[in-house]
């Protein structure tokens, strides 16, 4: 656990340069031991992704320390009348903040900015075949409706 009170409030904002050390890290959360991009590639990347309009990396901060974060990118798209998707990827909660509800918190938002930029949907993706995970998007309001496929250039990570 963490030293945190449990009735911390969650301030949830979008994630600019200078987050991008403590958001590093709390990629480990996600996938311990992945390998972290040199801080001049990160910031480059970081500017990149902002180009894609309505998408944003989404933080939520809890007594001032990063405790988590999803990525939304906005496709655009040329069926249902024009209007785009949403993507949501690298869904992560600090260790010591989980069960907390946070992470729900910080998909809720991901998902009104989606709204706000006039997507159709929102979806993600998961590995995972562990029920608290898969429960988990659906309490925050996710179905399980669609199959996914990928095709890949890296391994998958494995789950620990």
């Amino acid at each position: 656990m963490n030293d945190f009170d449990e009735q911390t409030v969650l301030d949830i904002r979008q994630a600019d340069q200078s987050d991008l050390p403590a958001l590093i890290e709390l990629y480990q959360h996600l996938a311990e031991g992945d390998e972290k991009p040199h801080p001049e590639l990160a910031h480059g990347v970081f500017e990149r992704f902002r180009a894609y309009s309505g998408s944003m990396i989404v933080i939520g901060l809890a007594d001032g320390v990063l405790a988590t974060s999803c990525t939304l990118v906005v496709i655009p798209n040329l069926t249902r009348g024009g209007r785009s998707y949403g993507l949501i990827e690298n869904v992560v909660t600090h260790r010591g903040f989980r069960n907390r509800g946070f992470g729900k918190q910080i998909l809720q938002h991901a998902a009104d900015a989606a709204w706000k930029a006039n997507c159709y949907k929102v979806m993600l993706m998961t590995g995972t075949k562990r029920r608290e995970v898969l429960d988990f998007y659906l309490a925050a309001g996710f179905e399980q409706s669609k199959t996914g496929f990928q095709m890949r250039r890296l391994a998958a990570r494995t789950e620990t």
